[in-house]
This record gives structure tokens, sequence and C-alpha cells, in this order.
């Protein structure tokens, strides 16, 4: 058992040495980045749109290389199937090479025109997925479906249904879109 655990800790400690180990000066591994230097990275960075799907990260750094020196090249892709959405973004080593990247816009890569722009940099809370209205957010309070939902659609409950009541539903509208 103690021979096993030495073993064991020697090949974590070649898995830490190795993990240390990086291409990058000063990259110790992987780490989280703090949201100042996220806006730093997207500030060297641009958006480049409409990217042929079988475009690959070395044609865009061909075609970028006259902006000046690339730190990375990302080709976003479906998670499902894996396929290109059409997009890439481009990190710059320095900010002039946005400025200069630019130039580029409208040009032809693979074909097509592609769309150049400064990268955006999302902020925390803010979702651009947000349509609004609160869903499920009210409706967890009471078990009666009727009570929960009259607080939204007013009259929702009380219309009258069936056929009796068709002449009177036509004579007063209960919908009002306003």
């Amino acid at each position: 058992m103690e021979e096993e655990a030495e073993k064991l800790k020697e090949l974590q400690n070649e898995m830490e040495k190795q993990m240390n180990m990086s291409p990058f000066p000063g990259n110790a591994g992987p780490r989280i980045m703090s949201i100042e230097e996220k806006m730093e990275a997207d500030s060297r960075s641009i958006y480049v749109g409409n990217v042929d799907y079988g475009a690959t990260a070395e044609e865009l750094e061909a075609h970028f290389h006259g902006c000046g020196s690339i730190n990375r090249v990302t080709i976003l892709c479906d998670k499902f199937s894996g396929h290109p959405k059409g997009f890439a973004y481009i990190e710059f080593s320095d900010k002039d090479s946005v400025r200069t990247s630019m130039a580029l816009e409208d040009s032809l890569f693979r074909g097509r025109q592609i769309k150049v722009t400064p990268k955006r940099t999302n902020q925390p809370g803010i979702s651009t997925t947000d349509r609004g209205f609160p869903c499920g957010r009210y409706r967890a309070r009471t078990t009666n479906y009727s009570r929960s939902h009259s607080r939204f659609y007013r009259g929702f409950n009380n219309r009258p249904r069936g056929r009796v009541y068709r002449g009177q539903a036509r004579a007063m509208s209960w919908y009002s879109p306003y």
C-alpha cells in the first residue's frame, strides 16, 4: 500500500510539472482571467463576421498578418453539431493593430465579403437574451392555476365559453391590445 501511495505521489508530481511547463512564458497552466484582463484583451481584439464555413485559423491569420502580430484566432463552432458558426475573433498583441485591421472591412476572404468590427466586452449581469417578462417568477407562490394567472390575464377565467354566449362575446370584445 505504501509503495502504491509513493508511486501515486510521483505521478502527481510529474503531472504538476508538465502542467506548469507551457509554451507561453509566465503562464503557469490554466487560470481564470479577471474582468480587467478580459477588457484589456477585448480592446486588442476584433470580430470578423461572414467568415466562410471551411476557413481555418491559419487562413485568417494569413489574411490579417499585415495588421500586426496575432496572439490568437478563435473560430466559434456550434456545440451540438461542431460546425463553424460563420464568425471569428482575432486577438492582436497591441491596440494599434485593431485600427489597422479596420481597413480590411468588406474585403474578400474565400469569396465572401467579411465584416470587421472591434470586439465588444460583455458586461457581467447584462444578458442579450433577456426578453423582459419574467415567466416563471410569480407562478410558484400559489397552487391554484386560475388565481395565479388572474393577476396577468384580466378576465381570462371570467370569459363566457361555448355557443350560448357567442353573440354577447362578439358585441363586447374581451381582448384589448392596449
